[in-house]
This record gives structure tokens, C-alpha cells and sequence, in this order.
């Protein structure tokens, strides 16, 4: 059972991290200017290029499912398109993680990520009317925009993530 003590010294670590993280959000950058408005832009890039990474996972790996299903209708040539589908998929869970958290290798995952989309885009644009891998690649180019988009938004705010 927790004792009073360790529930006072918790709430306070608590408040005290609270209290913080409000006083650096409402901390001007160095060099002057509005506050913080080129971290609200960095944290929107962050979360709409983590948003369009996870769409991305979760497509591909509809995607590959949908191509071992045709694989096992007899048709061999899904067989590339299954495993860039599960690749990219990797790619895209990881940049969608490293991104949202802000880690200091989001730029060198999302450019990853974009070129594992652009491959799988490329590859599922092969089966125009197949419905899924038509939906694969769409998302995929998506993805790999956005990527592109955080990559150089990171390049142009001079953040080290």
C-alpha cells in the first residue's frame, strides 16, 4: 500500500513536470519572435505524417493479405506485391512510431518510409483493376508525400529530429 508520503511526493513530481512543460510551451524560441509557433507547425507535420504512416500500415497489410488470398487462387504474380506490401507495412509502423513520439531519427525513418511507399506503390499500381491493390497504392503515395513533406519540413526548421 502506498503510504501518504509517497502519494504527496508523487502528486508533486507530478504537478512539477505539469507546472514545466507549461512554462516551456509558453517560452518564446531563442532569438526572440511569437511563441512557439514554429513548434506548433513541427508538432502538426509530426502528427499528420504519423497519421498518414499508420493508414499506410494498416492498408499494406490489408493489401498483403489480400494478395496471399490470390496467391492461393493460383495467382503467382501477387507474389511480389505480398511481400513489398509487408515490408512497407514495417517501414510505416515504424516511422508512424518514431515520428509520434518525436525521436531523432524521424527524418532518416520517414525518408525510408517514402521510398519502401513509392516501391509498393509502384508495385501495386501494376493490378489497376484490382480494387485493394488499387486502394494499396493510393495510400501509399500518400504516405510517401507526406513523408517527403516531414522530411523537408525537418530539413527547413533546422530540428535535429
Amino acid at each position: 500500500m502506498i503510504s501518504r508520503r509517497d502519494f504527496a511526493l508523487t502528486g508533486l513530481a507530478a504537478a512539477s513536470m505539469a507546472a514545466m512543460h507549461r512554462v516551456s510551451a509558453a517560452d518564446p524560441p531563442s532569438g526572440g519572435g511569437a511563441p512557439h509557433t514554429g513548434h506548433f507547425a513541427h508538432d502538426d507535420a509530426m502528427a499528420a505524417c504519423a497519421r498518414a504512416c499508420s493508414d499506410c500500415q494498416r492498408m499494406c497489410d490489408m493489401c498483403a493479405t489480400h494478395c496471399a488470398q490470390q496467391l492461393h487462387a493460383g495467382h503467382k504474380e501477387h507474389l511480389t506485391t505480398l511481400a513489398t506490401c509487408r515490408d512497407c507495412a514495417d517501414f510505416c509502423s515504424a516511422a508512424a512510431e518514431i515520428v509520434a513520439r518525436g525521436g531523432p531519427f524521424a527524418a532518416l525513418i520517414c525518408g525510408s518510409c517514402a521510398e519502401a511507399c513509392a516501391q509498393c506503390g509502384a508495385a501495386c499500381e501494376k493490378f489497376p483493376d484490382d480494387a485493394h491493390m488499387k486502394a494499396c497504392a493510393a495510400e501509399c503515395r500518400k504516405c510517401e508525400k507526406a513523408c517527403k513533406e516531414m522530411v523537408a519540413h525537418v530539413a527547413h526548421a533546422g530540428h535535429a529530429k
